[in-house]
């Protein structure tokens, strides 16, 4: 198990694994130092009373490692100062059958998908702590009680879990037990400190990008420029003349140099002469990708993925039809810490260090990288300095780190991806072009809508059951579900292979496509001659995304007049089990300067576990939102990706940071995410404000287009 309360400080993690060769002893990670009894699968229970928490998800900054430790604490009745956390080890869920289930982090699934089966084993544990208890008095179970890690008889005599865990590990675990109703609550749904937060502040979190072990070599590597293309041939000669240089690695589309340090073997890379085999690719720009789109827009007999009335009819008899055409580009995750693994290699066993979103998909990788099977191959995993869908179903960073340890058995290697190979090798949020129509009564009323989308799917890349009938499931989201009641509605998508590889992008199909529903909703409401919050409530009614849209006009004071020079933006997204609403207040200056004054996010996601959890995922979720509308956006030229660091992709600053307002309205009887579904409104929502503050409409992102820049 791989532990991650207590941790060293990095000086002290590199002198320990110096001095220990080949076993990594963190204070975090590798082989668990857990003593104690292991009561179910989920915990185990030390003499002390310290309980620690296994946790299967991965902790990415949105809390999910302090969450699901609630949860188990909370069913476990046990003193929650004496709880801590490790992450449960990859090989040994594969040779326990994957007893803790699904490992991967993505989708916002961290809770809402596991929340269930652990509370269940942390009542499981509880029964179990009480049978054993009344097994050593000799009473009957109905007798006794358990709280605070202690379980009490009538009589008054007691027994803490640490006397009595070796006993209850022996006890049989009940398949079916009772689950506390919400209301009783003490540990889930407060906002206790949370594991993960100390160290990422004092600057003693160990990510794998920290690993030092005895004799390692550090590798630096260049991938094909153009994707799908493959090495042809490379010189080295000059990169091995260079000092600390041990040797260069080649796979099929890439060259990596192994030196005693990183910096060595990055600029050893520098010095060697690549010849690449591009095929035709090499000819592609975003200029060629757009007219494939839009070829995309006036195919016959596209895919349908809804359709409900007659769409073509009202739009004949319309007292009014708008159209509009919108437009978003790639994106890349940007992770502050670039794509990087440690791995040691011998025939007999595989070691990986990796900060990972699913320990599942790492060890899979691994082995199909190595050829060993998953028995002797062991991932360590580690808290990722950023993860946002990168490093979830994509490994090529630990194929890759495998593949060069392969080339020296017996020696421990860290890959370490530079800044502009990770700029340039993602695995981007695709690009889009959308067509929309909608038609208006004589009485300013929606009755009819078409949308015809042309993209480029995440899901036939790696989950092909995702596409039924041509239709991506995954990326007609919020077109496809959308919650809005108007009678007549036509959903078409049109795929497009590209081949720049795409990957899930935090909030995903939630991001873009919220920007042209409720942007051109927007266009809509002005249309009709209508408030955006009364054009939409109508249409939500009997609905939870009523409830967050009122919630979050309440918040912004939507039924007041604006401060002079102060204009609004409002929008309403659902995703991830979750229903949202942002609301934008910015000031313009100059036509083209933009100050945000102001965001409100409501959410409501059914049960809340850890409310200052949430009150920053909503935060974090507004930046990124803030970020990606202004300046990200990635460009094709020659096939290859243009943009290779933060100065030519920018990320937004603190200095640009609104003040916040997190609206939590969670209604309890439902579990939805929430990592992404505070992104989906922020964007549509400013565009919208803009819209107010210029009286123009615009279709396409980013904003540095459109001659926009944020007050600094």
């Amino acid at each position: 198990m791989s532990h991650v309360p207590a941790r060293p400080s990095r000086r002290t993690f590199l002198k320990q694994s110096a001095a220990l060769g080949g076993a990594l002893m963190l204070g975090i990670q590798g082989a668990s130092a857990t003593s104690g009894a292991e009561v179910t699968h989920w915990l185990v229970i030390a003499p002390d009373d310290t309980v620690t928490i296994r946790i299967a998800r991965s902790e990415l900054g949105q809390g999910t490692f302090t969450g699901l430790a609630q949860l188990v604490a909370e069913e476990l009745g046990c003193d929650w100062s004496k709880v801590r956390a490790e992450y449960a080890d990859v090989n040994e869920h594969i040779r326990r059958n994957k007893i803790w289930k699904d490992m991967s982090t993505g989708g916002s699934r961290g809770i809402r998908d596991s929340h269930e089966y652990v509370r269940k084993g942390g009542a499981a544990a509880r029964m179990m702590l009480i049978a054993a208890a009344a097994q050593q008095w000799g009473v009957p179970v109905a007798e006794c009680r358990a709280a605070q890690g202690v379980v009490t008889h009538s009589s008054g005599k007691t027994l803490r879990y640490g006397e009595l865990a070796a006993l209850a590990s022996t006890l049989p675990v009940p398949e079916n037990p009772p689950l506390k109703s919400p209301k009783d609550w003490t540990i889930a749904g407060t906002s206790p400190a949370r594991f993960d937060v100390p160290a990422k502040v004092n600057g003693s979190q160990v990510y794998a990008s920290d690993v030092r072990l005895l004799g390692m070599l550090h590798a630096s590597i260049l991938q094909s420029p153009v994707f799908g293309g493959f090495l042809k041939s490379h010189d080295d000669r000059a990169a091995l003349a260079m000092p600390g240089v041990k040797r260069v690695v080649t796979g099929d589309d890439w060259v990596a140099v192994l030196a005693t340090n990183w910096w060595q073997a990055d600029q050893a890379l520098k010095k060697i002469k690549v010849s690449w085999e591009n095929g035709n690719k090499d000819k592609v720009s975003s200029d060629s990708i757009m007219a494939y789109l839009r070829e995309g827009l006036t195919q016959a007999n596209a895919p349908i993925a809804r359709k409900d009335g007659d769409v073509e009819k009202v739009f004949a008899n319309a007292h009014k039809v708008l159209e509009a055409e919108y437009y978003t580009g790639f994106m890349n995750h940007a992770t502050m810490e670039p794509q990087n693994a440690a791995a040691l290699y011998t025939p007999e066993k595989l070691e990986v260090w990796v900060g990972t979103q699913n320990g599942e998909s790492s060890i899979a990788a691994a082995a199909d990288a190595s050829g060993l099977p998953l028995q002797k191959i062991h991932v360590h995993k580690m808290h990722a300095g950023g993860g946002f869908g990168r490093r979830g179903p994509h490994q090529d960073f630990t194929k890759q780190a495998v593949k060069i340890a392969m080339a020296v058995p017996g020696t421990p290697i860290r890959l370490q991806w530079s800044r502009e190979e990770d700029m340039r090798q993602g695995r981007y949020r695709p690009v889009s072009l959308v067509k929309i129509r909608g038609a208006l009564d004589q009485n300013g009323q929606w009755i009819g809508w078409h949308v015809r989308q042309s993209d480029q799917s995440i899901a036939i890349t790696v989950y092909p059951h995702f596409v039924k009938d041509g239709v991506d499931q995954i990326n007609t989201r919020v077109f496809r579900d959308n919650p809005y009641a108007v009678p007549n509605f036509t959903n078409e998508y049109v795929m497009r292979d590209v081949h720049v590889p795409p990957g899930f992008w935090r909030a995903v199909a939630h991001t873009n496509n919220p920007f042209y529903r409720e942007c051109f909703i927007d266009e809509l409401a002005h249309a009709a001659g209508k408030d955006p919050v009364q054009f939409r409530r109508p249409l939500l009614q009997g609905k939870k995304d009523l409830a967050v849209l009122d919630a979050v006009a309440k918040a912004i004071a939507w039924d007041k007049p604006a401060p002079a020079g102060i204009h609004r933006g409002i929008a309403v997204v659902d995703s991830y089990g979750s229903f949202t609403a942002a609301a934008v207040e910015l000031k313009l200056t100059n036509g083209k300067e933009i100050e945000v004054k102001r965001v409100a996010v409501a959410i409501d996601s059914g049960h809340v576990v850890h409310p200052d959890a949430v009150k920053g995922q909503i935060e974090g979720g507004v930046i990124w939102g803030l970020s990606a509308i202004m300046g990200e956006e990635i460009t094709i030229e020659n096939g290859a990706v243009k943009q290779s660091n933060f100065y030519d992709y920018p990320l937004a600053r603190i200095n640009v940071t609104p003040e916040i307002i997190p609206v939590l309205v969670p209604t309890g009887d439902f579990w939805g995410g929430v990592g992404e579904p505070p992104i989906g409104g922020v964007i549509p929502a400013m565009v919208n404000a803009l819209f107010s503050a210029t009286g123009k409409r615009i279709r396409s992102l980013p904003l540095k287009h459109h001659g926009f820049r944020y007050k600094t």
